[in-house]
């Protein structure tokens, strides 16, 4: 009787164990944001345009990884954190998962015009400057580019996350047959911040312009939309998101690769 109680006490023992065990057992997630050229609109294809986090996930194998695609169109390093969605995305953070992001289309944008006051100070320094943000009727200190990507790689870094920047994507802007890039802005300022902090760098303004190069100023446009020069089709998404895909298997001691088909 004894040894059958004791049997019965390590079946249940054992059972609970791994009730616990696949109850806590955390499958990492990877956390996209930026601005509408990761997602536009809804995220699926609105108007024609679309955004290369949607694409993204073809890439992994999601038994072993979730993809969350939180970027928002319209938005700037700076306003995807005061208007509270990076909050929100920190606190569904947990360790082990992922955050991508990609800011800079916006962020050249005055600091507190009546339409977006959305801007952020140049370059990746501590200088500062207070504005009445017409938006929200309130005064706010507003900080450089560099300064609101390294609260996000700080904030993910210290949920036990791992942090990868993206430099922006180009646009379709060229002279004398090369694409235009921010090789001496943004996409400068992006890969210091990734230095600076810790973080992997993707630069995908470089890759994806190479590309366009190499296929030539007419076939670039098919990836664009006919309304501007910075909004992507379902094509340009693709091939922006294929070059997302590269810059991870290029840094090879980021573990998100463990996760790629």
């Amino acid at each position: 009787m004894k040894n059958k109680f004791n049997f019965l006490l390590l079946v249940c023992f054992v059972l609970c164990s791994s009730f616990i065990l696949v109850k806590w057992q955390h499958k990492p997630t990877l956390y996209i944001i930026g601005d509408s050229t990761v997602k536009n609109g809804k995220g699926k294809g609105d108007g024609g345009l679309w955004g290369w986090g949607y694409f993204v996930d073809t890439y992994f194998d999601l038994t072993k990884i979730n993809i969350e695609n939180d970027a928002l169109g319209g938005t700037s390093s700076r306003t995807f954190q005061t208007q509270g969605l990076w909050d929100k995305v920190l606190e569904k953070v947990q360790p082990g998962d992922y955050v991508m992001m990609q800011f800079g289309h916006n962020d050249s944008g005055p600091l507190d015009d009546t339409a977006r006051a959305r801007g952020t100070i140049k370059g990746i320094g501590e200088e500062s400057k207070e504005i009445y943000n017409p938006i929200t009727k309130k005064q706010e200190i507003v900080h450089t580019y560099g300064w609101y990507m390294r609260k996000f790689i700080n904030d993910a870094k210290a949920k036990g996350a791992t942090a990868l920047i993206c430099s922006p994507i180009p646009r379709n802007d060229w002279k004398d047959g090369l694409v235009i890039r921010n090789d001496e802005s943004y996409g400068k300022w992006a890969e210091e911040t990734a230095d600076a902090t810790g973080a992997f760098f993707i630069d995908l303004n470089k890759m994806v312009a190479d590309t366009y190069e190499e296929g030539g100023q007419e076939k670039a446009k098919q990836y664009f939309t006919e309304k501007d020069h910075t909004h992507t089709t379902r094509e340009g998404a693709i091939v922006n998101a294929s070059a997302v895909i590269s810059g991870i298997k290029a840094n090879n001691a980021c573990t998100l690769n463990s996760f790629l088909r």
